[in-house]
């Protein structure tokens, strides 16, 4: 049993998955395929497509490569959880919000062999989900946090 510590990960990753699953099935159950419902008008829209690639439609058709990124990100976590939690907090959280998303989207190719996405800002010409905006911010927090160790372990040994 990991304790609090495993909290950190854990409940990021449920959050995630959770909060995924119930935004995918509000929109595959209150809208069809190619609709769009203005939120905030030229701006924000809620656009059901169904997406064959990664977030931002990056390499199209690639299931099965997918499926396998996201059983390694979910595994590695699991695998190495306990090498996680002997890391900063923010690192622990980052991996189960990674972890989170990744298992959101692989649900999804696994039950329907593509993605549910609808986030349309219409300042950007590509169409995500939640899982896609976590993965991408909690790795680019992950990215902060790991530069910002080294720099302090680098000034502690000056």
């Amino acid at each position: 049993m990991e304790g609090q510590t495993g909290l950190r990960v854990w409940i990021p990753l449920a959050l995630v998955f959770l909060a995924d699953r119930v935004t995918k099935y509000w929109v595959r159950g209150h809208m069809e395929i190619g609709e769009s419902i203005a939120v905030v008008p030229d701006f924000f829209h809620l656009t059901y497509i169904l997406n064959p690639g990664a977030a931002f439609g990056f390499l199209p058709r690639q299931k099965w490569l997918f499926v396998a990124a996201a059983l390694i990100a979910v595994g590695a976590v699991i695998v190495f959880r306990r090498r996680i939690m002997a890391l900063p907090a923010t690192v622990g959280c980052c991996a189960g919000l990674i972890a989170g998303g990744a298992a959101g989207n692989l649900f999804d190719r696994l039950t329907i062999g593509e993605v549910v996405d609808f986030l349309d800002f219409k300042i950007w010409s590509y169409i995500f989900n939640l899982a896609d905006a976590v993965i991408v911010l909690s790795g680019f927090l992950l990215c902060l946090t790991v530069l910002r160790e080294e720099k302090a372990g680098s000034a502690a040994k000056d």
